[in-house]
């Protein structure tokens, strides 16, 4: 009997898995599933405490879905990739592999790993086949007239849409029932890694949960995406970015079932709006192929790497712990910290407050998003600190920064989000909270809470000057 296995990464789901689909169109294999967890290589990457949980929790419902389709799931946990390569080999020959099926991850570390298991095992006898499965369109699939990459956001959306009209990828369901005895799988036991609790009311764990969010989320709440989105006291996003990054849900699952309900949302209506957030997504990922080096933290712009960077721990530790004494800042940072989760337009203020503000190097703000973040990708989250800091593809020009009080007073106008957040401002008056201790010197009250670490207009004319030095220096 025919054996094949599906390596399973960051795909968490039976549904629509391309891997795992094709692992099962031969009825008459026995088909097993592999997890290798990589503590060691996690702990490299930043993984956030919060993300591992969700994942362990994943991982077991999924083993719980597969054994009822005849499919075990088994599990090893080693400490870096280079090991796993080792496990995966041991367990091909165990188990008499004939062939290995997988989908493709796109960091560079991942896609040395890949080839490396694709020489091995295949002079090991095994037929090895990846598969691109979790973008809507495979990177190198859109491209200018000139045969590059789009290094501009617009005209990739508008080409990538222009993909999507002529032909959409298909939707695969999930596999029928095993006839086959493959015997049984692993528990799944607690990762070597810390795990956090996340708030499971705000990221509910399963397949079955990630789908009927995504359900409600386009049947009526995706038509008003458009004007909710930047307020954060307001539930208007989809909150489905957790099961994105971890592969419980597919960007071809959210079109479909968009399409399902909006027909006409490839068009220039108010569904393509939360649609072109998926495309961003897959800009950042085409990005990673076509310059491997932004998976190493190398500014895409490259004289902003000549920016004199300031080294404050201080500083640092109170943009983290949101004590910056700016009310939205401090909002969003206590959020993630709590959540493992911020809502987009407070992750585009707290960034540019970090660079723009503090000229505190973008990659520390980085590397704290992925220890946070129950949803940390490294392209999107790459993608969004090179824009904020102005030295990404596609970024906003250095001159355009943040106001932090007037981005507050625009998008939380009354304080609701930040009294949510900063309970030491709840008694300020919606007229004032955005200015605290204007309020409290006039009315003679003291406020538990820091002043500003910095002055805006004088921060930001610091900031101006160092892009400046740096981009005169590298003309020079």
């Amino acid at each position: 009997m025919k054996t094949h296995l599906v390596w399973l990464r960051n795909d968490l789901r039976m549904h629509d898995n391309t891997a795992l689909h094709a692992a099962c169109r031969d009825s008459e294999a026995r088909v097993l599933a592999l997890f290798i967890a990589t503590p060691g290589q996690w702990e490299a990457h930043h993984m956030a405490p919060k993300q591992a949980g969700f994942i362990q929790e994943n991982l077991r419902q999924l083993s719980a879905a597969l054994a009822e389709k005849g499919i075990p799931l088994h599990y090893r946990q080693v400490d870096r990739f280079s090991d796993a390569l080792d496990a995966l080999q041991q367990f091909c020959q165990q188990q008499q592999v004939d062939q290995l099926f997988y989908n493709y991850q796109y960091e560079i570390n991942e896609r040395d790993r890949d080839a490396q298991a694709e020489r091995r095992l295949t002079a090991a006898g095994v037929t090895v086949q990846g598969f691109d499965d979790s973008l809507l369109l495979a990177p190198g699939s859109v491209l200018t007239g000139g045969g590059e990459m789009y290094k501009v956001f617009t005209p990739f959306s508008k080409a990538f849409v222009k993909r999507l009209q002529a032909q959409l990828p298909p939707c695969l369901p999930a596999p029928k029932k095993r006839t086959s005895d493959a015997g049984q799988g692993d528990a799944i036991a607690p990762f070597d890694y810390p795990c956090e609790h996340w708030d499971d009311t705000l990221f509910p764990a399963g397949e079955t949960a990630a789908l009927a969010r995504l359900r409600e989320f386009c049947q009526q709440p995706v038509v008003g995406y458009a004007t909710g989105r930047d307020f954060p006291a307001r539930d208007s996003t989809s909150r489905l970015s957790a099961y994105l990054a971890c592969g419980v849900l597919s960007p071809r699952q959210c079109l479909h079932r968009l399409l399902h309900e909006h027909p006409q949302a490839l068009g220039d209506t108010q569904a393509f709006v939360w649609l072109n957030e998926l495309i961003w997504r897959e800009f950042y990922r085409h990005l990673l192929v076509a310059w491997p080096t932004l998976c190493k933290h190398r500014p895409f712009v490259d004289w902003t790497d000549g920016v004199a960077w300031q080294s404050n721990a201080a500083h640092l530790q109170a943009w983290q712990e949101g004590k910056t004494g700016y009310p939205i800042v401090d909002a969003g940072m206590r959020q993630l910290k709590a959540l493992g989760w911020m809502h987009n337009r407070l992750r585009m203020i707290v960034a540019s407050f970090l660079v723009k503000d503090l000229l505190i190097d973008w990659r520390e703000g980085e590397r704290w998003f992925m220890s946070q973040l129950i949803d940390g990708d490294l392209a999107a989250n790459n993608g969004g600190w090179q824009w904020a800091a102005s030295t990404g593809t596609d970024a906003a020009p250095y001159f355009r920064i943040f106001n932090p009080t007037t981005q507050g007073q625009r998008f939380d106008e009354a304080g609701e989000f930040i009294r949510r957040w900063v309970p030491e401002l709840r008694e300020v008056p919606a007229s004032a909270i955005h200015d605290p201790h204007g309020w409290a010197k006039k009315m003679g009250r003291r406020l538990d809470y820091p002043q500003p670490i910095v002055d805006h207009k004088a921060a930001r004319k610091a900031t101006l000057a160092a892009f400046e030095a740096a981009k005169h220096d590298s003309a020079g």
